[in-house]
């Protein structure tokens, strides 16, 4: 059965580019979103998120009628779900997942269920998840079948497909990446393919839904555990006088060795997340993958410290006696460089940590987001107006704007290595 009609529950930076491509290859696509912002921004060919070359294709296909925004699921062919899959903070040291928005949009979509449709669960989510999608439906919707291990005579079939873009090369990834589509049955996994071959030209490599969800926890443990070494290889070339950046590239100089650079700790929907899924299920055999988000998520409080430490130094300097604050810039704010989003960000921590700090100004420098954006806590001022103000500078995100500045004046906390950084002769 082809697939004419195709709906995207969840239009946010990963569901909104999935949208569009499927959209851009002459398909029609209904973006359902809670956000009447985001829905009405669509709606007039306009984007509310920050991706290269998505604003184009999201335009073009509003004009000629093939992608629509709408509050609440209409029939379609297809259904994949891009919803969030945050984790629930407890008593015990290891958060929790929440799949709750993943159960919303199970209710929202079970009403225009028909025979024949095809369900996607895109949200990186805990191992079992694909399979409660399959129960809660045929809960809500009982006068269907839906899929069971062994048997192929499902009127609805369910997989789950995990997303692999890099945010800032969303759109060209889902083109050119590899997909795993783990679908309950075979027959579901096939159909999954046939739809996903619609504009993604990397090969589809089919798996159940359990190994396809934990392939995706795999991954952004991998880079967490890797990520942790070098953060944590920064506090201690910190405590020993050494220069983390010069001392990596010296260690990569060996050909089995290829170290990461360090940072402010770890954030985004993903990596910062994904990893406590498998602790979750795992507490007691998951030891490293827990030690390493232990190590990350304790990097943003450290990099406070270092600022606590400078702050004071500048005091007893003498150095800010004119002034009746220490001034402080954080430079970036977004998880990552050269994007808008906020979401788990370690610099985000960093810089409202350090506005709560007696006796000091804090300014924040975010040049992907608009000057007049409300933020909690912070106070988001020029690149300009914070190097000319600032005592204290603390590097927190690598963006493209502030690789081309010089070291400004005033004591330098770099965590990215855009000042101290070092590169071999």
């Amino acid at each position: 059965m082809s697939f004419e009609t195709i709906s995207v529950i969840g239009l946010g930076y990963i569901g909104l580019p999935t949208a569009a491509m499927f959209a851009a290859s002459g398909k029609k696509v209904i973006g359902v979103d809670v956000n009447q912002h985001a829905v009405d921004t669509i709606n007039r060919g306009e984007i509310h998120i920050v991706e290269p070359g998505l604003g184009a294709i999201v335009a073009k296909a509003v004009k000629e009628k093939r992608l629509m925004a709408v509050i609440q699921p209409e029939p379609a062919d297809a259904f994949l779900i891009a919803v969030p899959t945050p984790f629930l903070k407890t008593d015990s040291s290891v958060p929790v997942p929440d799949v709750s928005y993943i159960m919303r949009a199970c209710l929202a979509i079970a009403p225009v269920l028909k025979k024949g449709d095809l369900v996607i669960l895109e949200s990186t989510s805990p191992v079992g998840a694909t399979e409660k999608v399959t129960e809660w439906l045929a809960e809500l919707r009982p006068e269907l079948k839906f899929p069971k291990h062994g048997d192929e005579t499902a009127d609805v079939n369910v997989a789950h497909c995990p997303e692999r873009v890099l945010p800032g090369k969303v759109i060209e990834e889902l083109v050119s990446n590899d997909r795993v589509i783990g679908g309950i049955t075979p027959m579901c996994s096939q159909r999954a393919v046939e739809l996903y071959k619609t504009f993604v030209e990397g090969d589809c490599i089919i798996t159940n839904a359990r190994t396809a969800e934990m392939a995706k926890l795999t991954e952004n443990a991998s880079r967490d555990v890797s990520i942790a070494f070098a953060n944590e290889l920064s506090m201690i070339c910190d405590e020993a006088g050494i220069n983390v950046w010069e001392l990596i590239e010296l260690a990569n100089l060996h050909p089995r060795v290829n170290i990461l650079q360090p940072g402010p700790g770890v954030g985004g929907h993903c990596i910062a997340v994904d990893p406590w899924f498998i602790v979750s299920k795992s507490p007691v055999t998951a030891r490293l993958i827990k030690s390493a988000r232990e190590i990350n998520d304790s990097k943003p409080k450290w990099v406070v410290q270092k600022v606590k430490q400078a702050a004071g130094e500048l005091l007893l300097e003498n150095v800010a006696a004119l002034k009746s604050k220490v001034t402080i810039a954080c430079y970036g704010l977004a998880f990552k460089p050269d994007i808008d989003d906020l979401r788990e960000s370690p610099s985000l921590t960093i810089a409202r940590l350090v506005s709560t700090l007696g006796d000091i100004n804090c300014v924040c420098v975010e040049p992907n987001i608009s000057l007049d954006t409300k933020l909690d806590g912070i106070n988001l001022v020029s690149l300009e107006t914070a190097l000319k103000e600032a005592d204290i500078h603390v590097m927190l995100v690598d963006h493209k704007e502030f690789k081309s500045i010089a070291r400004p004046e005033g004591k330098i906390i770099d965590t990215k290595g855009v000042w101290d950084g070092y590169k071999l002769k």
